[in-house]
């Protein structure tokens, strides 16, 4: 499933296509996704100009003239296929559900083999109350995430440090991958008590510091790597390299993997303590 990164990365590149730019047509060529699409979900689309193009989590919105929002979920498989204004459009495939025509001359098809992607039509109390967007956490890359709110977050918590990471409570969009990721570069077991990262007040330790650093410059990374296409150039510190040497100058540790939460987290049995 795409992480935050690659759901940034992905605003990122198509921005400059629908923010700003009207909808002129949007062909769905099929009735449903994980859901079905909305009532009359063409035609309230159909004429609309994106005013803002964002995204919270894993979720990117695109806020409409209209005052609905467009909200969008990558899903397991989801992507979206850009045929800039001026290039030659590309054949649609078979997994092309959506295709936005906008204005600025570029098409834009949101292609999800699996159909597990989301759209949904908002209004702004309907996006104020939704289930999933009004519980999440500041955003790992804002200013409102820090080692103090990652404190209070954690404090008095039993569970462990890369649980409470996947906790969208605690830090918004943060996934499994650079969590793992993130604890490595901090030096911090995965397996930790989550409420080391605070004083018995709720005040930041050091370790909090860290991690919160670590957050930010792992997924920063992640996501100069997606925009410049050299992802998968550039492997992982821990995650999926079970077995190998941990690449921390000096460390001489070996990663290795255990199942927290149902998912696989990678560490160095070394230098993350």
């Amino acid at each position: 499933m795409p992480e935050l990164p690659e759901v940034e990365a992905v605003r990122i590149e198509l921005d400059p296509y629908f923010n700003h730019s009207r909808i002129d047509a949007v062909d769905v060529r099929r009735p449903d996704l994980r859901v079905p699409f909305p009532r009359r979900f063409r035609a309230r689309l159909t004429g609309q100009t994106v005013e803002a193009f964002t995204r919270r989590a894993k979720y990117l919105l695109a806020t409409l003239e209209s005052n609905e929002t467009l909200l969008m979920h990558l899903g397991m498989s989801g992507w979206f296929n850009l045929s800039a204004p001026g290039e030659r459009e590309r054949v649609i495939d078979k997994h092309d559900h959506v295709i936005f025509h906008m204005s600025s001359g570029a098409v834009i098809a949101f292609n999800d083999p699996r159909r597990f992607g989301l759209m949904a039509l908002l209004t702004p109390k309907q996006l104020a109350a939704h289930p999933v967007l009004r519980r999440l956490g500041p955003e790992p890359l804002s200013e409102d995430f820090d080692a103090a709110s990652l404190a209070r977050a954690c404090r008095g918590r039993k569970t462990a440090i890369k649980l409470a990471l996947l906790d969208q409570r605690v830090v918004a969009g943060l996934g499994n991958i650079y969590a793992a990721e993130a604890l490595h570069v901090a030096r911090l077991s995965p397996m930790g008590p989550a409420a080391t990262l605070a004083t018995p007040a709720g005040r930041p330790r050091e370790s909090a510091y860290r991690l919160t650093t670590a957050i930010k410059q792992v997924l920063a990374r992640a996501i100069a790597r997606q925009t410049a296409r050299r992802y998968r150039s550039s492997p992982f510190l821990v995650y999926d390299r079970e077995s190998e040497r941990c690449p921390r100058p000096g460390c001489g540790g070996t990663i290795r993997r255990r199942t927290q939460g149902g998912r696989s987290t990678f560490y160095c049995s070394n230098c993350q303590r």
